[in-house]
């Protein structure tokens, strides 16, 4: 059975748009994970200026919208000098907001671990940088992971604002689409389709590292 014209075009171009969706996500997502840990040790286990440093980033990317942050970076920069196309300004946004919000998460698990572990590590020898990164990143991550999780499961949604900069993702293209063909109840809907099927996939990909990285009896205590 052959497809009508606006069926045809709209699947194209939702294809089209998933594919630099997934683009935006895989990027924004690793490097808001590597950002939030880093940002997230640092807040934890830096000097008193570092950690202030960290808090106040954490605090203006969680304190606001993630539609200023990207209008600053791609409408913005260009009045001090530095031009970012759409998907550079797009990505960077993600990452730079999904970090902050990741730093908490891994502050939180950071400071659950027994500090006892730490002295004991450096009792060993470790210095205070092998002793985070080797001792105490590993089983805070594991603590982590949910809510680090989470937030990737947002980002694939507020992935979606990318298209106000210009970036013709998953929701520009089909934007585009329902101003051409006045249908915007059934595009709208197979968008929404689409985001459900990113984010199902997601979780099961976030449930298969949750299971990677399960330690039997880590993280419960005897009753």
């Amino acid at each position: 059975m052959e497809l009508s014209p606006f069926y045809q075009d709209l699947l194209t171009a939702l294809n089209t748009g998933v594919i630099t969706s997934i683009g935006l996500i895989i990027p924004s997502a690793l490097g808001g994970v590597c950002i939030g840990i880093a940002a997230g040790a640092l807040r934890t286990f830096g000097p008193k200026p570092v950690r202030k440093l960290g808090d106040a980033y954490a605090a203006l990317f969680r304190g606001t919208p993630l539609v200023i942050q990207l209008f600053i970076l791609y409408y913005g920069l260009p009045n001090l000098g530095i031009y970012l196309s759409p998907y550079a300004a797009a990505v960077t946004g993600f990452m730079l907001c999904s970090g902050a919000y990741q730093s908490e998460y891994v502050r939180g698990a950071l400071l659950s671990i027994q500090r006892g572990q730490y002295y004991g590590a450096q009792a060993l020898g470790f210095t205070t940088f092998q002793t985070v990164f080797w001792v105490i990143i590993p089983q805070a991550m594991r603590r982590a992971i949910h809510g680090c999780g989470n937030e990737i499961i947002y980002l694939i949604k507020y992935s979606s604002l990318a298209y106000i900069v210009t970036c013709m993702e998953l929701t520009g293209e089909g934007n585009t689409i329902a101003s051409e063909y006045f249908r915007f109840t059934e595009v709208f809907m197979m968008v929404g389709v689409y985001y459900l099927l990113l984010v199902s996939c997601a979780m099961l990909i976030l449930k298969r590292i949750e299971q990677w990285l399960h330690v039997p009896g880590f993280g419960h205590q005897e009753g």
